[in-house]
C-alpha cells in the first residue's frame, strides 16, 4: 500500500497539472489566447471525463496488464509530441489523449478495496483524498514556476515522463484489484448495469459531481472576493489554507471509530460554504474557509468509499470510472456556473452558489439513498455481499 500510493501520487501529481501545462504551453508557447487555451483544456476534460469509465470497463474485462500499457504508451505518445504541434492538431491531439489518460485514481481505488478489510478501508480512502489535495496543490504550483524559469516544451516533457514514470510504476507493482475472496464471484460474469447502477450507485454519483463542482467553484470565489477588495495577491494564502485544513480533515477523518454518511458530509460542506463570502479581507476569509477545507477531504473520501462497498467485484473499475467522471464533470462545470453568480450578483454569490449547490445534491443525494434502503434490504456495512461487494445505501 505504501509504495502504491507513492507511485500514484506522483502520476495524480502530474494528471492534475496537465491542462495548466497545456494552458502555459498554448499561451506563453504558441503565443495565443487565454481563450484557444480554455479550448484546448476543454477538450482534455472532455476526454478525461468520457475516458473514466471506458477505460473501468476495459480494466475489469482485460484486467490491468493490458490496459495500463496502453494507456502509458498513449501519454508517451502524445508528450513527447505535444511541443511541436500546431494549435489545430494540438486540438484535435488532445482529446484522445485525455482519453486515454493513465487511470491512476480508478486504479488505486480499486486496490485499495481489494487490499484492506471493511474496517480499514475508510481510513484507506482518507489516506487516498488527503494524496488528492496535495496533488492539487503541488501540481500547479510546480508547472507554473518551471513555465516561469524554462521553455514551455521542457515543462511539457518533463510532466509526460512524469505520468508514465508513475503508469510504468503501478504496472510494475500490478497491485490487485480483486481481493482474494472476491475472484472466484468475480469471474462468474457481468452483472448487467441496470442490476448495479440503481438509486444508491446514482446517489453516489450525484454527490460526487456536487462535491466537485462545490471545490471548484470556491476557487472561482476566493478570487472574485478579494478582487473586490483589491488583495488578490492574498488569494494564494487562502487556497493554502484551504489545502492544508483539508488535509488535517482528511488525516482526522481516517482516524475516527466510524464512518459518517456521505449526504451528511457534502450538506455539512455546503452549509459552511454559504456564508464563507461574508468575509472581505483575507485574514477573515483565511478563517472562513477552514471549515471548507475540513469537510473537503472526508466527503471525497466517503464518496469513494461508498462507491467500492456498493460496486459489485466484477464491474469495480467501471463504477470508479463513472466516479471520476461525475468529479471530472463537477470541477469542469462549477466554476462556470459560480461564475454566472458572481456576475449576476456580487462576489460573495460566488460562495452562496457553490454552497447551495453542494446542498442540493446532498439532497438529492439523501432522498434517493433512502429510496434505495425503502426498496431493498442490504447486508451489514461490516460483512461483504456474495458478489463480493458490501453494497450499502445507509452508507451514502
Amino acid at each position: 500500500m505504501p509504495s502504491l500510493l507513492a507511485v500514484s501520487l506522483l502520476a495524480r501529481t502530474a494528471i492534475t497539472a496537465a491542462t495548466m501545462a497545456l494552458t502555459m504551453h498554448v499561451v506563453l508557447g504558441l503565443h495565443m489566447s487565454y481563450v484557444a487555451a480554455g479550448a484546448v483544456t476543454a477538450a482534455l476534460t472532455t476526454g478525461l471525463t468520457l475516458g473514466g469509465p471506458l477505460l473501468g470497463r476495459m480494466t475489469d474485462r482485460w484486467g490491468l496488464r493490458t490496459v495500463l500499457p496502453v494507456t502509458v504508451v498513449a501519454q508517451a505518445v502524445f508528450w513527447l509530441g505535444m511541443p511541436t504541434l500546431p494549435y489545430g492538431a494540438l486540438l484535435g491531439a488532445v482529446f484522445p489523449a485525455g482519453l486515454l489518460m493513465v487511470p491512476v485514481q480508478q486504479v488505486t481505488r480499486q486496490a485499495i478495496a481489494a487490499m484492506t478489510t471493511a474496517e480499514q478501508r475508510r481510513s484507506a480512502f482518507a489516506l487516498e483524498s488527503v494524496q488528492g489535495e496535495l496533488s492539487y496543490m503541488v501540481g500547479p504550483a510546480v508547472v507554473i514556476l518551471c513555465a516561469a524559469q524554462a521553455p514551455t516544451d521542457v515543462v511539457a516533457w518533463g510532466l509526460g515522463a512524469a505520468i508514465v514514470a508513475g503508469g510504468a510504476g503501478i504496472a510494475l507493482l500490478d497491485p490487485p484489484l480483486r481481493a482474494e475472496h472476491e475472484a472466484k464471484s468475480g469471474a462468474a460474469g457481468r452483472l448487467p448495469r441496470r442490476e448495479w447502477l440503481g438509486s444508491g450507485m446514482k446517489a453516489v454519483l450525484t454527490m460526487a459531481f456536487g462535491t466537485a463542482a462545490l471545490l471548484s467553484g470556491v476557487d472561482l470565489a476566493v478570487v472574485a472576493v478579494l478582487e473586490e477588495s483589491d488583495q488578490v495577491s492574498r488569494a494564494a494564502v487562502v487556497v493554502a489554507v484551504l489545502g492544508v485544513t483539508s488535509v488535517v480533515g482528511g488525516l482526522i477523518y481516517g482516524a475516527l471509530s466510524r464512518s459518517l454518511p456521505t449526504w451528511l458530509l457534502l450538506g455539512l460542506l455546503g452549509l459552511v460554504t454559504v456564508p464563507a463570502g461574508l468575509a472581505h479581507d483575507w485574514p477573515w476569509l483565511c478563517a472562513a474557509v477552514v471549515g471548507i477545507g475540513l469537510l473537503a477531504a472526508p466527503t471525497l473520501s466517503a464518496v469513494a468509499d461508498a462507491v467500492t462497498r456498493m460496486a459489485p467485484t466484477g464491474v469495480r473499475g467501471e463504477a470508479t470510472g463513472l466516479q471520476s467522471a461525475a468529479q471530472s464533470a463537477g470541477f469542469a462545470l462549477g466554476s462556470p456556473i459560480v461564475g454566472v453568480a458572481i456576475n449576476s450578483s456580487v462576489p460573495a454569490g460566488g460562495f452562496a452558489t457553490a454552497g447551495l449547490a453542494g446542498f442540493t445534491a446532498a439532497i438529492i443525494g439523501c432522498a434517493l439513498s433512502r429510496r434505495c434502503s425503502s426498496s431493498l434490504p442490504l447486508p451489514s456495512p461490516h460483512h461483504s455481499s456474495p458478489n463480493g461487494s458490501a453494497a450499502r445505501s445507509g452508507d451514502t
